[in-house]
This record gives C-alpha cells, sequence and structure tokens, in this order.
C-alpha cells in the first residue's frame, strides 16, 4: 500500500499529476485542485500523501499535502455513496477548517454548491460530519495547500449567526468570512447583532 510519495513533477492537468520517483517510476496521482494549483514547475520537487484505492480494474493513487488532508479525505469517503470523486470536489471547494464551520451550522445550501451534490446528499454529509466536526480542524503543519481563515476563538456561536445572518442579506461568504473575523479577534466578547453592524460598516467602508 503506497502512503507517501515525493519526487519531481512531470507534468499535470486538471485532474490528476505526474510524479516522478528517484528510483525511476512515474505515478499518476488524482488531486483536489487546491493541490494542483500549488504545484511548481515540471522539475520541481513534490511530496504527496497517498491514498490508494483497489479496485478490480484499476489502482488509483490521491494525494493530498499533508496528513491531516489524507485523514479528511478518508472521513468523506467513508460516508455511504460518497465516492472519490465527490470528495476530492469538496476538498477542492473547502478546507477542513470551511469544513468545521459548515458542518457546525448545518449549512446545506453551501454544501450543495459543490458540483455533483445536490440539497440530499448536502444534508447527509453534514449529517456525518456534525458527529466529527471536532475531528476536521487542519493543522496546518507540513502542508502545501493554501488554507481559509479559521473561525476565531471565542463564541463560535455568535461568529456563525453573523456569518449566517449576513449570507441571508445576500453578502457572499467569500466577501464577509475574513471581515467577521477580524471584528471579533478586535472584540471577542461581541454579541452576533453588533458584529453584523460592525461588518456592514466596513463593507461600506470598502466600497466607498
Amino acid at each position: 500500500m503506497i502512503a507517501y510519495l515525493e519526487g519531481r513533477l512531470l507534468g499535470f492537468d486538471d485532474t490528476s499529476l505526474v510524479l516522478l520517483t528517484p528510483g525511476g517510476v512515474g505515478y499518476e496521482i488524482l488531486a483536489p485542485t487546491t493541490v494542483l494549483s500549488r504545484l511548481p514547475q515540471k522539475g520541481g520537487e513534490v511530496q504527496l500523501h497517498i491514498h490508494t484505492a483497489v479496485a478490480e480494474k484499476a489502482i488509483d493513487l490521491y494525494g493530498f499535502g499533508s496528513a491531516d488532508d489524507l485523514r479528511l479525505f478518508r472521513t468523506l469517503i467513508s460516508i455511504d455513496k460518497l465516492g472519490p470523486k465527490k470528495a476530492l470536489a469538496i476538498l477542492s471547494k473547502f478546507d477542513a477548517d470551511h469544513l468545521r464551520e459548515i458542518a457546525f451550522r448545518e449549512d446545506v445550501d453551501t454544501m450543495a454548491t459543490v458540483p455533483g451534490i445536490g440539497p440530499k446528499s448536502a444534508k447527509q454529509i453534514l449529517w456525518f460530519l456534525k458527529d466529527k466536526v471536532d475531528k476536521l480542524a487542519s493543522s496546518g503543519k507540513g502542508t502545501t495547500i493554501p488554507t481559509r481563515d479559521a473561525a476565531p476563538a471565542g463564541p463560535q456561536g455568535q461568529y456563525f449567526d453573523a456569518l449566517t445572518a449576513l449570507k441571508n442579506l445576500g453578502y457572499s461568504e467569500e466577501e464577509v468570512r475574513p471581515m467577521l473575523k477580524a471584528v471579533f479577534e478586535d472584540e471577542p466578547d461581541l454579541d452576533a447583532a453588533s458584529a453584523i453592524r460592525a461588518t456592514l460598516k466596513q463593507i461600506a467602508k470598502d466600497r466607498s
């Protein structure tokens, strides 16, 4: 069972890469776009944690920038009817911290934005992940994958409530998450309503 590979990058496309090991063997490795988008130029060194999937007609390798992301992938594929392709699609859109937030607030709409996952499947995935939410946060150590800002320390319920309310007002999560995080880092004891007002003021200021 292959668990880890390192070597030179021979090439890649939008779904996979080819890695040449020092022993002269080239491996095709499927990977999320968060890995593929951070690859070096051809000939550059790459290190990946590997999940090996053995089927009747193929042996597929899936590569990740950290052991934490590999564990998260394995958690996802353990969900009934959620195969490796959909798990890669989820990890191409959300990192561990973002998944933790989505699962915490059971955000079916956000999960359903992943290609190939409808509302019914999204609800099933979140139901499964909710019991494992405390294990989803990635340490970020040794990873080549960019991570989103984690939720701030402190009363996370207020943070999630404020984030949901801002989304309901029509603001995109990508726009308001960093602002809201900064607001709570400056004043950790804010309630959701005060955090929303502060974020709206910042949005107005940035757009003026």
